[in-house]
């Protein structure tokens, strides 16, 4: 049975999983970077240690040192997160072989599914539905040319291996193919150390959506309903809701039952995902990812299960704590990442010291962070400050519900994404429920005005808050900040 599990990771995920551990009566165990030596993450563990410096090839992706810190500390388990060494079969074979036991599939399963090639190969005879495309790497432009004729155009370049839609590329034509599929091999290649990349039919303006399924090593496996995930931002997920609007209930079961198929096909073992592109009424398998995804807390929320504490649970040997007929999507919920960006000048990065934090709270709202006042946000990993998940009834409650968690959200000191969530929520094509992965890039033209006049209207209130927080760093500070926001309601319409 395991009872101390190294969580090799940072931020809000690494705390999301030791909380998992300390419901459960596991001890977790921290390793963190000279850039996160004040991090909350490394303070909530029971256990934390140095691994490196802040550059993460040195630290957070050093599979030697992990390895090392395991047997030093006596952690019997690793959990990788998201992000990191999370989907690299090498960590999951070397903690195999130490005997370290690795919360999520083998390194055979991750490196099937890792392969979007190999893992269409492995599919070929099941009844899962594909998007056309080719069998195997591309060799070469002229057999390319032969394939993306045969599929048709658009067709889009796709890194076999990697994910987080990096080194994808577009062709609209036969004159785009050559320099499209050398730029993804470029970016695959520096992103992945695998420039291989594969052809499949681009269909305009999908839906991307996504199954959440677990599967045990008794050969069970579940689904825990769809996450509709099409506002994304060069191919990153920014806003994730379940379910998701557009499925009737017999594309919802039938999505449902694929994505079991997928997973029992592989002999899947662990909590993982199956995505889907979603088309005029038709969908097709994408990819799986072997691992907790960033946006797992909407399908808690809709279902009471705790993902995190399932898979800890599967790693114990134990088989799945609840069957199908158990699980019962119950309204519907929303995460917004925020993320350190400045939604104005193309969504740059931004690093620095908080001057002041507040997160939202109240009926139905969630936040998943890793960070506190005074807390540096480093420039050298991403920028997200952290997820906020809501739950409403119905879907339009849940979008009011996050409107209103929004408002709440205080943050001092570096621009936030704050205002672009903002824009969306009460965006008409959102609420309608019309939504696309090209969502962002279709609406902008219009957010920029919206998003300067919630910053403009911001402004004066975001001063007076930071000097509230730089002058009062206790609690009363806290009951300051609320009492001047009740106060200057009329005149500011959000923080």
């Amino acid at each position: 049975m395991i009872s101390k599990v190294l969580v090799a990771n940072r931020g809000e995920i690494a705390i999301r999983i030791m909380r998992a551990c300390r419901e459960i009566g596991i001890k977790s165990v921290a390793v963190y970077s000279e850039a996160d030596r004040n991090a909350l993450f490394a303070k909530y563990a029971d256990e934390a240690y140095f691994i490196g410096p802040a550059k993460a090839t040195e630290s957070y992706l050093n599979i030697n040192k992990i390895i090392e810190t395991c047997k030093m500390c006596g952690a019997d388990a690793v959990h990788p997160g998201y992000g990191f060494l999370s989907e690299n079969a090498a960590f999951a074979k070397a903690c195999e072989d130490n005997g370290i036991k690795f919360i999520g599939p083998n390194h055979n399963l991750i490196s099937l599914m890792g392969s979007k090639v190999a893992a269409r190969t492995a599919l070929r005879n099941v009844d899962v539905p594909l998007v056309p495309g080719c069998e195997d790497i591309i060799q070469d432009i002229e057999q390319a040319k032969v394939i993306a004729k045969m599929i048709g155009y658009p067709v889009i370049v796709k890194p076999s291996g990697g994910g987080g839609g990096i080194g994808m590329k577009v062709a609209e034509s036969e004159e785009e193919l050559a320099d499209a599929i050398r730029q993804a091999q470029e970016m695959a290649g520096k992103a992945f150390a695998d420039s291989g990349v594969y052809l499949e039919h681009f269909i305009t303006n999908p839906r991307h959506i996504e199954v959440q399924v677990i599967g045990d090593s008794f050969g069970n496996v579940i689904h825990l309903g769809e996450r509709e995930c099409s506002i994304q931002r060069r191919y990153q997920k920014v806003i994730e809701e379940s379910p998701c609007c557009a499925l009737s209930e017999a594309t919802r079961q039938l999505m449902g039952e694929v994505a079991v198929r997928v997973a029992k096909a592989v002999h899947y073992e662990s909590v993982g995902t199956v995505e889907f592109i979603y088309s005029k009424g038709k969908f097709y398998f994408m990819e799986m990812n072997t691992r907790v995804q960033v946006e797992h807390p909407v399908t808690e929320m809709v279902t009471g299960i705790d993902i995190v504490k399932e898979q800890i649970s599967i790693a114990n040997g134990n088989p799945l704590s609840i069957k199908q007929e158990d699980v019962h999507l119950n309204g519907c919920a929303i995460e917004c990442r925020i993320n350190a960006e400045d939604p104005l000048n193309d969504f740059a990065p931004q690093f620095g010291k908080l001057r002041g934090y507040r997160s939202p709270g109240g009926v139905g709202v969630r936040v998943d962070s890793g960070i506190h006042t005074k807390y540096t946000i480093p420039y050298m990993y991403d920028s997200m400050i952290s997820k906020l998940i809501v739950w409403g009834r119905t879907r339009d409650e849940a979008i009011r519900r996050m409107r209103r968690a929004l408002y709440e959200y205080i943050i001092v000191g570096v621009k936030t994404n704050i205002p672009f969530h903002k824009a969306v929520m009460d965006n008409e094509r959102f609420i309608k429920g019309d939504l696309s992965t090209h969502f962002i890039e279709d609406e902008f033209e219009n957010w920029n005005k919206e998003m300067n006049r919630i910053i403009e209207e911001e402004t004066p209130l975001s001063d007076k808050l930071g000097e509230i927080f730089k002058d009062n760093q206790n609690v009363a500070a806290i009951a300051g900040v609320m009492a001047y926001m009740q106060q200057n309601n009329k005149d500011n319409k959000g923080v």
